[in-house]
């Protein structure tokens, strides 16, 4: 695990406490009145808005090769990109959902390029729009390719999401923004989302900027969730791009990271109530730590034909899982939001026709596709492949 400099757990607190709630410009899209505390959620009448739980759904890694590219360009009709037709497999999967999260594995270019894929990728800023048509209400900005095009492609990738009206955490523009999760408010609760990844491929953090991209570790981590519960969330959610590529099983660094982070308590309470996993360009196991839910990689959601450390091509970096959590209200005040229904649905990028599908689906209505069958086999074997299926995990 690499370690940076990175803000510090007593500045994160008092700038949670004193800036405004939303990762976005002045006036831009989520811009909240800034208070010490955010406000409590309101009902259209004017009073608390009664608590009446929500559903979370968080997917993988949404990492655009050339091919994609191009098929968002043929997408549009030749004319930019559109990345919503990709993505309307799974449409309503997430804007059912009352709060969504993806990962923006990558950093976005000028609205007319140039762009690149591997191994230094500069995408389309319409991805922002297809993610927001999409229903995702945050994503999570954090990975090794954060600093693929320096401090500017940080600035042009939160910019793109803030206009398409997407929270995002786990880059920066500044260090208050850094200091500050995005927020979101569901069914009566106050949802803070944190976001980190292992390493930025090398590539060292901007000068003066030791904020831009947060990097993990164990104590920032807590530090930062005790501020955004302090600050008001009732339900903190990390999100962590960790493990090992290509590898299904989670390795010592997720295992101990998660146990340690999911034990972590202040007055009997968790401090991180969800931790998803991206990074490993496969998906990875669910499972049950400490009463928290850590999935350990979701897989990619988007992406195009994957070669993996053999050089070889291999399926599984197009498969994904789609998390779906059922958050109810606490039993008591103070206590924890707890998740009573915790679900998986498997999905799938296919590399030929540009698109991701939903794999029950596909493979209820097509029984002869015996590649959408096996992928299905395989994501569901993965994810369950720790036990998930005794804490109650289901498919979705």
């Amino acid at each position: 695990m690499t370690q940076r400099m990175r803000h510090g757990a007593a500045a994160a607190a008092a700038l949670l406490l004193t800036t405004a709630a939303a990762c976005a410009a002045p006036g831009g899209p989520g811009t909240v009145q800034p208070s010490a505390r955010p406000s409590a959620p309101v009902s259209a009448a004017g009073g608390p808005a009664p608590r009446q739980g929500f559903t979370l759904v968080a997917s993988g890694d949404v990492l655009p090769h050339g091919s994609v590219i191009d098929r968002a360009h043929a997408d549009a009709g030749g004319v930019g990109h559109d990345f919503a037709p990709m993505l309307a497999g799974v449409r309503q999967v997430v804007s059912g959902a009352d709060v969504a999260i993806c990962h923006m594995e990558t950093v976005y270019g000028e609205a007319d390029g140039p762009f690149s894929g591997y191994p230094a990728f500069v995408s389309p800023p319409q991805i922002a729009r297809g993610l927001a048509d999409t229903g995702y209400d945050s994503c999570s900005t954090a990975s090794n390719h954060t600093l693929d095009d320096g401090a500017e492609g940080v600035r042009r990738t939160l910019d793109a999401l803030d206009e398409a009206g997407v929270r995002h955490a786990g880059s920066a523009r500044s260090a208050a923004e850094a200091a500050r999760p995005a927020r979101l408010t569901a069914g009566g609760a106050r949802i803070s989302q944190l976001a980190y990844t292992y390493d930025t491929n090398g590539y060292p953090l901007p000068d003066g900027q030791p904020w831009a991209v947060g990097l993990i570790d164990e104590r920032a981590i807590v530090a930062d969730a005790r501020a955004a519960r302090k600050a008001g969330a009732d339900v903190v959610v990390v999100s962590l791009h960790w493990g090992t590529e290509w590898q299904t099983d989670p390795d010592r660094v997720q295992l101990d990271l998660g146990r340690r982070l999911t034990a972590s308590r202040t007055a009997g309470r968790p401090d991180i109530d969800l931790i998803i996993g991206t990074h490993a360009h496969v998906p990875q196991p669910y499972e049950k730590v400490n009463g928290t839910w850590i999935v350990y990689g979701m897989g990619d959601q988007i992406a195009g034909p994957m070669t993996n450390d053999e050089g070889e091509s291999d399926p599984r970096g197009n498969q994904g899982s789609i998390g779906r959590f059922t958050f109810a209200p606490p039993a008591a005040k103070g206590e924890r939001w707890p998740v009573t229904k915790a679900e998986f649905i498997p999905q799938l990028y296919d590399t030929d026709e540009g698109r991701v599908v939903p794999l029950r689906q596909a493979v209820d209505h097509d029984p002869d596709r015996d590649d959408y069958r096996a992928a299905l086999e395989g994501i569901s074997a993965a994810v369950l492949g720790r036990g998930a299926a005794r804490d109650g995990l289901t498919p979705g």
